[in-house]
Parts: C-alpha cells; sequence; structure tokens
C-alpha cells in the first residue's frame, strides 16, 4: 500500500485527483492540506508517508518552497509536483527545490498511478511537454559547463569537498552539520557555492558532474 498525501488547494482539482487514486486499491490518500505551511505541519505529525502530489501556486506558502522544505526534512518522501504550469521557470524551480517527478493536473488515471509506481522505485517521470522542456534546459546547462580542462584542481574548498562527500552518501543538511559540527545555515551556504561551481540545477545532477569531475 502507497501511502499518499496531497497538498491541493483548489477544491475541484482536489476532488479530481481524489477520484482518479480512488480506482486503485494500493493507493491510500492518508492526509490533505490546502497549503504548503499546512502540509509540512501535517507531514510532521504524521511522517509515514510515501509520496506527496503537490500543487505550485497556493496562498501561505507555494508548492515549490514546500517541497524544498519537505525534502531537507524528509528525503525519503517522494515528492510529484502536479500542476498546470509547463513554462521553464516553474519547471526549472520545482526540479531545483528536489521534485522527483512533474506532470500536468490533466494527465489521465492510469498515467498517474503509473507516476506513483515509476517515482516509488526511484525513476523521474514527466507529463511529455515537461519532459522536452526539460531536455531543453538541461542542454542549455550543459553548453554554459566550461570544458574539464579548463577546470582547476582545486575546483572546491576542502570543506566544500567534505561536504560534497557527506552529500554523495544521501546525508540530509543537518546530518551533515551534526557530523562537521557546523550550523545548518552553514551548511547550506557551502552547498550553495558547490551548486555554483558545478552549475547544478538539483542534487542529481551536482551529484553526477561531481562524479564526472572525481570529485568524489
Amino acid at each position: 500500500m502507497t501511502k499518499i498525501a496531497i497538498v491541493e488547494d483548489n477544491k475541484v482539482a482536489l476532488k479530481s485527483l481524489k477520484e482518479k487514486l480512488s480506482l486503485y486499491p494500493d493507493i491510500s490518500i492518508v492526509i490533505t492540506a490546502e497549503n504548503g505551511k499546512s502540509g509540512i505541519e501535517k507531514i510532521e505529525q504524521n511522517s509515514d508517508i510515501d509520496l506527496i502530489f503537490m500543487d505550485i501556486e497556493m496562498p501561505v506558502m507555494n508548492g515549490i518552497d514546500a517541497t524544498f522544505v519537505m525534502k531537507q526534512k524528509y528525503p525519503e518522501i517522494k515528492i510529484v509536483v502536479i500542476t498546470v504550469y509547463d513554462d521553464d521557470d516553474h519547471i526549472f524551480r520545482a526540479i531545483q527545490a528536489g521534485a522527483d517527478s512533474y506532470i500536468l493536473k490533466d494527465t489521465k488515471a492510469e498515467k498517474i498511478h503509473e507516476t506513483i509506481i515509476d517515482t516509488m522505485a526511484g525513476g523521474a517521470v514527466m507529463s511529455p511537454s515537461i519532459a522536452v522542456k526539460t531536455l531543453k534546459l538541461l542542454r542549455k546547462s550543459s553548453d554554459a559547463v566550461q570544458p574539464q580542462s579548463e577546470m582547476t584542481e582545486n575546483l572546491l574548498s576542502a570543506r566544500e569537498s567534505e561536504i560534497l562527500e557527506l552529500l554523495s552518501k544521501g546525508l540530509t543538511n543537518k546530518v551533515i552539520s551534526e557530523q562537521l559540527f557546523i550550523s545548518p545555515f552553514t551548511v547550506k551556504r557551502h552547498i550553495e557555492n558547490i551548486y555554483q561551481k558545478l552549475q547544478a540545477h538539483n542534487r542529481t545532477e551536482l551529484l553526477q558532474k561531481a562524479r564526472d569531475r572525481n570529485l568524489f
């Protein structure tokens, strides 16, 4: 049984998604929330959740900010952004925040169910139009990367290298801060510097680029 949380402020959209998910007995909707802040609070009370369907535009706290917070606190919980937005900016920010999959609200029930299965298995699912735009974003990012021969040996500081090594082991910012005896804020700043130096937009891309450069 896959335990689901839905964070959605639009009642019509919420009802539609619940109806689609009700077709599948292996899905259990455990939590619903009307904005990102409420979703975080409810999951803090019951974090026995496998996957969150996250809307983007919501009052109080939007889905992108909520995704970032949730991934910091509960990196094991999968997050599927489900939205009407398929523009580059929303896609980029959602992926950067840590979204595992990104689909549109008009996705059919069977495809939503497949998205749950594939995302839980470690895949990254995207609606066709989203996938095309994401590939374009990745190509732009790749074009901006300097050739490896131009990279200096001392690309990262000693502390950044330490943090990168711990990131590669799947540790959260909080755990990293505890292991290195520095504040979570300092960890966050170092990670931001690593992202900038490697010109990466999400953790998966960051680790892949680090591997390509033999940085850990």
